[in-house]
């Protein structure tokens, strides 16, 4: 793997008896990059993410991540470079957890914190949450927090460790409206940043689909539909064959939008 290279898939295919889940995925991601995985639900986005995070072993393949090859490292370790935020991770917070305390057992990529905290720790982790404008939550429990609260302070959490890659898995699942738009602003301006992660957004809506984005990955049934820059990726036909559906876009802006939705029978 070229060095350069943040991770590569080479050949990823996931099979459990006779379905296949993934089948050969080759995907290369580079510094700089920003990606986003579209695809309906049930093509194998959430299948992607857990290999990559090692989760889930491949039937057949590679992984590389940050120059560590699956089967050959401690993924325990390398998951520490790499954020995550989650539904599934979300399901794991204590109600009596502080958000500082999220935050700072982010930098193991533990859930609540290990062992003592060090001075350090509580700085840095008050700036992260400063920076995605929730430092007044610091020492509020995980309960009484909304969901769009949660969703900032699991993204501070993720950046305790100053991860290489961050991995948005359908973060705005659950916001309402107004909360959506206030978190995408926040993504917006934590990818403009100075030295920001790569960021890996997977969504099925395309509207959440940011300007920052560089990148395309759209899944259907498994298989790569399309791999490659975003603006020849968002087409009709793209679009069209990965839902099943026959959609037109259009710009809005520098968003995109659904202009019309025609279902298809399949």
């Amino acid at each position: 793997m070229n060095p350069a290279h943040l991770f590569q898939l080479r050949h990823l295919t996931i099979r459990r008896n006779s379905t296949y889940i993934l089948r050969d995925i080759e995907w290369t991601v580079q510094p700089g990059e920003h990606w986003v995985i579209l695809g309906a639900n049930g093509s194998g986005k959430t299948s992607l993410l857990k290999s990559l995070t090692g989760y889930m072993t491949p039937t057949d393949g590679d992984i590389t991540l940050l120059g560590e090859v699956f089967g050959e490292s401690d993924w325990r370790e390398l998951r520490k470079r790499v954020g995550v935020v989650s539904a599934s991770i979300s399901h794991l917070v204590h109600d009596d957890d502080e958000a500082l305390e999220i935050v700072i057992g982010g930098r193991d990529a533990m859930i609540g914190v290990w062992g003592p905290i060090r001075p350090e720790d509580v700085r840095r982790a008050k700036r992260l949450l400063k920076l995605v404008r929730a430092g007044y939550l610091a020492h509020r429990y995980w309960e009484v927090l909304s969901q769009g609260e949660r969703q900032r302070v699991l993204i501070a959490r993720a950046l305790m460790a100053d991860p290489k890659v961050l991995v948005l898995d359908e973060p705005c699942a659950g916001l309402d409206p107004v909360a959506r738009e206030r978190f995408l602003s926040d993504i917006r301006q934590l990818a403009a940043g100075k030295n920001a992660p790569c960021l890996v957004f997977v969504t099925h809506h395309i509207e959440e689909i940011l300007p920052e984005f560089t990148h395309l990955l759209a899944l259907k049934d498994g298989r790569i539909a399309y791999s490659g820059p975003i603006e020849q990726g968002m087409r009709n036909t793209v679009l069209n064959d990965i839902f099943q559906a026959k959609i037109t876009l259009r710009r809005a802006g520098d968003r995109w939008r659904l202009q019309k939705l025609d279902l298809e029978e399949k």
